[in-house]
């Protein structure tokens, strides 16, 4: 009998045996069961219809799929439980289980529950070095032991590979640490390489199927035994739209893959050409650029793709087709694409058809838009297109506004009245303006407050309008008093209208703790903007007083479960956090000397500021969730992620051009010293006293040997002699945004309104991030041979942090005014507090400097009353308002 140590074949199994040798065809890979790839099998899962996500799998297996993949990775999911669960319903089904199971997470836990459960030899999907060897060879050692196979990234502390070169030096590298260090069998290695888009017009691009195809021969002959997989779908990214461009892109990668050695991967049946059916001059095409054969391969192929049938893009064949329709489906056709060429065109068809100007609103304009909120719905459209969607149907309205107060007859019939509002001293309303967008839509009708609205005014509006549902938006902690205040003085009032609460610093929790109690009618939050069609559909549908009543029941029972821990397990006072204060060896240390001290301007170009932008939150905005760049590649949302990037990236060469927008900042060093043990103080050259930081202590019992960390921990303290240093900044770039989305509202165009606001975010961190560069290398200096790329910087790889005032580390807004006085803010550029401590303009960032390699960002977690206390006695303000502006932290 062949010892397992010698074994060459990879076997997995469900209940049947799946053997892979060196000479088996193609393995293909079933993804459908996948909550991150298929948004019906996410649905599924999320209500628990296990019974129809069962179907999904069985549909695969009977497709054809040899192995089925199995994700559960989902924000709102209990990704252990939903593995466990559907594994263990798996089990149960042998037209299923009889093919082995893909288990695929980023998260361990998710993959261990699920290496515990699974039937048969399963593949994990995946591990790799990017978090360190450490990690890497402990869930090495955990799948071995489980029996498992293990699909294999090649990605590393760097971050992924993207060339020949950097495959094979990750490859290599897993290869030995898991054959050499961890015993691990090389036939059970099967390598995912990167599959990457190519024909994407940039030159870095060209070479991604060869460096592929390149590696995987590299692997099959110099790495014994292991296997290569991939998602092929991704190497076809640039032609979206065109399945025949698409179908052989993917039928001529994998023909050249499969010879290079590539055993198994994820390709979906109908997007495969047969090789030899693909037309010889598509094909000629198509293998130039796979293979890099010609300097204009992609020019080629993208001028021939312009004439292959099937092409969905705008050519005069498509246009032509699309506008010879009804003027119903050219009026739905406008509204699902955005486009807006042809609209008053279309509208003045309409109008003369119609009977009366109103219902073109309410026949054909509605009829395009239940569209859109259905393929928005399904998933099938995301946030940007359904903007775009608004912009057409405003300027339909507006067309048509003239003709219907002409018969002084405006009545029209419509799912309801939102009133929209930022609360009072909150100057954030992107996320505002997308829901308001996404409401109006589907034919509600929107009384939008702006910003910084008093809540009488929500009220006095609210009353006027006769709205039906208020909608409540905050960014900043202190907003979410400014909620709990307004429920108040509605219920005081004796005001019944339901309110929906938003923003990024509401939660489900703070709503049902510390909103919906003080309110008799109904308070309910809404996490995204495509959840708030459905909450408001329930809220006045003929079934409103059920739904009203479960929300209530729903948060009655949260609320009670949160109330009843205990309010002094697990805490320490202040002062026994203050004696497991962060002990740091200050005879060791030696404070670099900054080579400015004090407060100083800086203006900087634009264009120095754009290496600096970090898009994955830019992305989260329009509620496109994935990192960048690989969101651009995404199999569910890189198709709008790319054509939102392109947007962006006009916009922003345009902004450049015509300079839209300011970028200008203070900073400051100064020498400091930590004082009374959370306080820092900061001095003049003469070592006078200018202002004092008042820091936060974490209270939470920690684990032994763990501290109870605060910011002044990082600060040598007074009493050891030595002179350290600490600063400050606040930079803008946001003079110039408001008044473009004005204009582009005014231009009935949402889109590019919020479009710009969004740009005006992401330049004010990208200046934050360059200010902070230039501070450690030059400003102070104790990092003047820093050397690291845009992505170390995203990842916080530097020395030294800058917190900022209102988050984890200290979530005081009120320390901005210390920060605004020490560097006198508004006077030097501008940028003012509101009441509720929020900048303005928006698009700005402030916050501390500490340069001790020691310190950390950190999370201050829950205090207790006796801290608040205290720091109110050393802010010299009442216990009341120190609880007020630090309620989100305060333990119940």
């Amino acid at each position: 009998m062949t010892e397992d140590k010698d074994r060459k074949n990879l076997v997995l199994s469900g209940l049947e045996p799946l053997i892979i040798t060196p000479n088996s065809v193609f393995v293909n890979v079933g993804e459908r069961t996948n909550v991150t790839g298929s948004r019906k099998f996410l649905r599924l899962i999320k209500e628990e219809k296990y019974d129809e996500a069962l179907d999904i799998a069985r549909q695969q297996v009977e497709g054809g799929a040899q192995i089925i993949d199995i994700n559960m990775d989902e924000g709102m999911l209990d990704g252990v439980q939903a593995m466990t669960k559907f594994l263990n319903l798996i089990a149960s089904e042998p037209d299923i289980s009889r093919v082995p199971i893909m288990i695929d997470s980023s998260k361990w836990e998710i993959i261990e529950a699920g290496l515990k459960v699974v039937q048969g030899k399963s593949v994990v999907n995946s591990i790799s070095l990017k978090e360190g060897e450490e990690a890497f060879i402990h869930h090495a050692k955990l799948i071995k032991r489980y029996g498992a196979a293990a699909i294999v990234m090649a990605f590393d502390e760097v971050g992924q590979a993207d060339t020949y070169e950097r495959r094979i030096e990750i490859c290599r590298r897993s290869y030995d640490i898991l054959v050499h260090k961890v015993q691990f069998p090389p036939q059970d290695i099967i390598f995912d390489l990167n599959i990457f888009p190519v024909a994407t017009g940039m030159e870095e691009h060209r070479l991604n199927a060869l460096d592929f195809f390149r590696g995987t021969k590299w692997v099959r002959e110099n790495l014994p035994h292991a296997h290569i997989s991939g998602g092929v779908s991704n190497v076809s990214f640039s032609f979206r739209g065109n399945d025949v461009v698409r179908e052989a892109m993917h039928s001529v990668f994998l023909y050249h893959a499969i010879q290079s050695g590539m055993t198994m991967g994820i390709v979906n049946p109908e997007m495969l050409s047969i090789y030899d059916d693909i037309p010889k001059d598509l094909l000629e095409y198509v293998e130039d650029v796979i293979l890099n054969r010609r300097e204009d391969a992609t020019e080629r192929l993208l001028d021939f793709a312009e004439n292959v049938k099937g092409d969905l893009k705008n050519t005069e064949k498509a246009i032509q087709e699309w506008r010879s329709g009804t003027i119903q489906e050219r009026l739905t056709h406008s509204l699902v694409k955005g486009i807006d060429e042809f609209i008053e065109t279309d509208i003045e068809e309409a109008r003369l058809a119609a009977s009366k100007p109103i219902e073109v609103i309410e026949i054909n304009l509605m009829a395009g838009m239940n569209v859109v909120g259905d393929l928005f719905g399904s998933g099938k459209m995301f946030l940007p297109q359904v903007v775009k969607s608004a912009r057409v149907m405003k300027k339909a309205v507006a067309y048509l506004l003239p003709y219907i107060e002409a018969e002084k007859d405006g009545s029209s019939s419509s799912a309801g009245k939102i009133l929209m509002a930022t609360v009072k001293g909150d100057v954030h309303d992107i996320g505002k303006n997308i829901v308001a967008v996404v409401l109006a839509c589907n034919n509600y009708e929107i009384v939008d407050l702006g910003v910084m609205v008093a809540p009488e005014k929500i009220i006095a509006a609210a009353i006027e309008h006769k709205v039906d549902i208020i909608g409540l938006s905050g960014l900043i902690t202190p907003s979410l008093d400014e909620m709990v205040y307004l429920a108040k003085e509605l219920d005081r009032q004796d005001i019944k209208i339901p309110i929906m609460i938003g923003g990024a610093t509401t939660s489900r929790a703070h709503t049902a703790v510390k909103i919906a109690p003080q309110y008799r009618e109904t308070v309910i939050h809404v996490n995204d903007a495509s959840r708030a069609v459905t909450v408001a559909g329930s809220l006045l549908n003929s079934d409103k007083k059920i739904y009203a009543s479960t929300i209530r029941a729903e948060y009655d029972a949260f609320r009670e479960t949160f109330l009843s821990r205990s309010k002094d397990k697990n805490f320490l006072t202040i002062e026994q956090a203050r004696q497991n204060k962060l002990q740091l060896d200050w005879s060791q240390f030696e404070a670099v000397t900054p080579n400015t001290i004090g407060a100083k301007t800086i203006a900087v170009e634009l264009e120095e500021l754009v290496p600096y932008i970090d898009w994955t939150p830019f992305f989260g905005s329009w509620e496109l969730y994935g990192k960048y760049p690989a969101i651009l590649t995404d199999e569910v949302v890189g198709e709008q992620a790319t054509a939102l990037f392109a947007d962006a990236q006009q916009m922003l060469q345009q902004l450049l051009s015509e300079k839209w927008l300011q970028a200008k900042g203070v900073y400051g060093i100064f020498p400091a010293n930590q004082v009374n043990d959370d306080d820092i103080e900061l001095y003049d050259e003469h070592g006078n006293v200018l202002e004092t930081f008042l820091t936060l202590r974490q209270q939470a019992q920690k684990t032994k040997g763990a501290p109870n960390i605060a910011l002044s921990d990082f600060i040598a303290p007074k009493n050891e002699g030595k002179p350290d240093y600490m600063g400050a900044f606040c930079v803008t770039t946001g003079f110039g945004v408001d008044a473009k989305a004005k204009a582009f509202e005014e231009q009935l165009d949402d889109y590019n309104s919020i479009l710009i606001k969004a740009l005006g975010d992401r330049f004010a961190e990208a200046f934050a991030e360059y200010l902070h560069e230039k501070v450690r290398k030059e400003i102070w200096g104790y990092a003047s041979d820093e050397n690291l790329s845009n992505q170390d910087l995203i990842q916080e790889e530097y020395k030294g942090i800058r917190p900022a005032p209102g988050y984890p580390a200290c979530p005081d807004h009120l320390e901005k005014t210390t920060i605004w006085k020490l560097l006198d803010v508004e006077k030097k550029i501008g940028v003012s507090l509101t009441e509720s401590m929020a900048m303005w303009p928006a698009s700005s960032v402030s916050g501390y400097y500490f340069g001790n390699p020691e310190s950390k960002y950190f999370g201050l977690g829950k205090i207790k009353e006796d801290q608040v206390a205290n720091y109110a006695k050393r802010r010299n303000i009442s216990t009341e308002k120190a609880t007020k502006w630090l309620s989100p932290n305060i333990a119940d």
